[in-house]
């Protein structure tokens, strides 16, 4: 796969299909564009696919900054420049993946023509903004292992580990993930308020949730896609990375949704 210096920093991609509506995935915060390896396969030909690895996560630039959303919107227009894509794009993200999927659709309008997100994280309430940027610290001087249960057992609970095999090649990602640009990432969360950006948005948008997500509840995802004009919410029968726990689900409301 690839690499691109835009805006300052070094992306890895994968571009693949032909298609004339360009789907541009968004990872997970501690994820990778491998993260939505087991839902391309299933998508229609007339997509074309673009999945990159967000800065300071898989094996893009490592971060010794902070950043922040406005960092990652650029970043991901900044691709689109580079690699010749002028069409409006769909932006679809996962989690912290689908905070910037919307920040675009607010904040970039004429490159957006539809934009979905799963379990989206749009920010924290205040009194969880201090424990999110003390587990970062924790993250940051101890490495991803020491956090990775307790972040697996809300969002990819056991009823949904049937699939054993998958569920420890997504444990072992987790585990080798950057531990600076994950911390990195949390701590952008914890000062996110993306309010008025969703207020903006004015193209159609698709909001996921898994009933089983106790990060990203179905309750929390109604309440973003509440300030967001004509959102339609989804609920399935997934968990925070549905992408990889229930692709088949995913697929089918991409298919329905996209013109």
């Amino acid at each position: 796969m690839p690499w691109t210096d835009v805006n300052g920093v070094a992306l890895r991609y994968q571009d693949s299909g032909t298609g004339d509506i360009p789907l541009v995935l968004l990872h997970e915060m501690g994820g990778t564009l491998e993260s939505w390896d087991y839902l391309v396969p299933l998508l229609p030909p007339r997509l074309r696919v673009l999945r990159p690895d967000l800065r300071g996560a898989g094996l893009s630039e490592k971060v010794v900054s902070p950043f922040s959303m406005e960092d990652l919107g650029r970043d991901v227009v900044a691709l689109l420049d580079a690699l010749g894509i002028t069409a409006p794009v769909v932006p679809m993200g996962c989690a912290v993946g689908g905070a910037v999927a919307l920040h675009l659709a607010a904040r970039y309008p004429g490159r957006v023509r539809a934009v979905i997100a799963t379990s989206p994280a749009t920010g924290v309430v205040p009194e969880r903004k201090e424990a999110l940027r003390a587990r970062a610290d924790e993250l940051a001087r101890l490495g991803a292992r020491a956090t990775v249960d307790a972040g697996l057992d809300r969002g990819y609970p056991p009823v949904l580990r049937a699939d054993a095999a998958r569920f420890r090649a997504t444990r072992a990602q987790r585990i080798a993930a950057d531990p600076h640009g994950f911390a990195a990432t949390m701590r952008m969360l914890a000062d996110l308020d993306m309010d008025t950006d969703l207020g903006r948005i004015a193209c159609p948008a698709l909001l996921l949730a898994g009933t089983h997500d106790q990060d990203r509840p179905p309750a929390g995802v109604r309440a973003v896609a509440a300030r967001i004009p004509g959102a339609e919410t989804r609920e399935l029968a997934s968990g925070h990375f549905m992408a990889i726990q229930t692709p088949e689900l995913v697929a089918q409301e991409i298919i329905r949704f996209l013109p």
